[in-house]
């Protein structure tokens, strides 16, 4: 069995300590961080492997190998190898499900066909269950405002709108989404004010969100959109806009801000599935602007993460965030995230012809990459050689 994890994120002291622990137990196999897993054919990474541990691997059926990544281990192993894989499932983060009915007064209520239209099964699931928690803690923290961040098509932030009656600002970097979004709440809108004179109740306003693009690269774009008034969002569409045309993150410079009307009111920050450094703006974000009272976000695609390089002083990049992991000088390259974001669940979840598949298609991968440059040194590329290979001739060509 896997070892449970000693470590903890309650207070920063442990939180350190959990770091310096992981950082102290990875550095001897940097070089397996730092390479693809192609590499551990290409480049005989094995040969640095301990050979005991190896010869007991080679051995081993594939159901077996599979599971390592999630801390199972076999009785006849090594005790080094036995001892480095529970060591290193301690050290993982828990990957245990929330039971969300803990949340006091907390109630998941099951979307109408019409809010879940173009949902998949695990879409509406999401959905639903972070539409319910932020409802509760936009109650719970006074909050009538929720800026819903990397929005997609909107699916989290119409229910919130239509079902839990927020004021949604929905923000995406694709225009297009921006449209689905815009055409799926007026399909919505009308379906709900049917709804109502049918019942012959009273016409109310219907809460819909609205959708502004642009590409938040900064805290600063963020906390400007945070604090728009309703009135100012066609004038926060256009300056956000050429503010985001950019490459570089933008500051919002003294002679614009006072221009602006802003809202007192209090907001939550929430973002499902928002990617790479968008997760990391949103907390920015939430230490950064008073109105901000709470913020829940479900991230995705960490391998996406910009680095900064150990010489840049107080920049903007995804990781490291802390100060503590920025002392402690922890820099981990795209490879090392990518691999940081593999699932040991899905390989545990493989069976043995799906994994031994797995396995043959890295190993072919690997063995063509190894041939591929030798090949192109031996025949340069022509282009009159490749023309005339592609190139039917007269008697060739079906349509002479």
């Amino acid at each position: 069995m896997a070892e449970k994890c000693k470590y903890s994120c309650k207070t920063a002291s442990e939180t350190l300590e959990w770091i310096h622990a992981i950082i102290h137990f990875i550095s001897p196999y940097r070089y397996f961080l730092d390479a693809h897993v192609v590499n551990f054919f290409k480049d005989r990474l094995w040969e640095a492997v301990d050979k005991e541990w190896m010869h007991c691997l080679r051995k081993e059926p594939v159901e077996n190998l599979l599971r390592i990544p999630s801390g199972v281990v076999q009785g006849h192993w090594p005790v080094s190898l036995k001892e480095f894989i529970l060591t290193l499932r301690s050290l993982s983060l828990p990957r245990e499900q929330t039971n969300l009915q803990e949340f006091s007064g907390m109630h998941i209520a099951s979307l109408s066909n019409v809010l879940a239209q173009g949902m998949n099964h695990k879409k509406k699931h999401e959905v639903e269950a972070l539409a319910a928690l932020v409802g509760l803690v936009a109650k719970q923290v006074g909050a009538r405002t929720v800026v819903d961040v990397g929005a997609g098509q909107g699916y989290l932030a119409q229910v919130l709108s239509f079902e839990y009656q927020l004021s949604v600002i929905a923000i995406d970097a694709c225009s297009h989404h921006g449209k689905i979004t815009d055409a799926r709440v007026e399909r919505i809108r009308k379906h709900y004010a049917a709804k109502m004179r049918k019942n012959g109740s009273e016409l109310r306003e219907i809460s819909m969100p609205k959708t502004v693009t642009c590409r938040v690269l900064s805290s600063d774009t963020l906390k400007t959109l945070s604090n728009f008034r309703e009135e100012n969002d066609d004038a926060a569409n256009q300056y956000l806009s050429r503010k985001s045309s950019g490459s570089q993150p933008s500051r919002l410079t003294e002679n614009i801000l006072p221009s602006l009307s802003y809202s007192d009111s209090s907001l939550v920050i929430a973002g499902l599935h928002a990617c790479g450094d968008l997760s990391v703006t949103m907390l920015r974000t939430f230490l950064e602007c008073d109105n901000a009272k709470a913020v829940i976000s479900v991230g995705c695609c960490y391998n996406l993460l910009s680095e900064e390089a150990s010489d840049m002083v107080d920049s903007c990049c995804g990781f490291p965030v802390s100060q503590g992991v920025k002392s402690a000088g922890v820099v981990l390259d795209k490879n090392a995230r990518d691999l940081a974001c593999q699932s040991a669940d899905r390989w545990r979840g493989l069976d043995e012809h799906a994994g031994l598949h797995n396995f043959e298609l890295h190993a072919f991968r690997a063995a063509f990459q190894m041939t591929l440059p030798t090949h192109i040194a031996r025949k340069p590329y022509n282009r009159t050689s490749r023309e005339s290979l592609t190139t039917p001739t007269a008697s060739e060509d079906p349509g002479v």
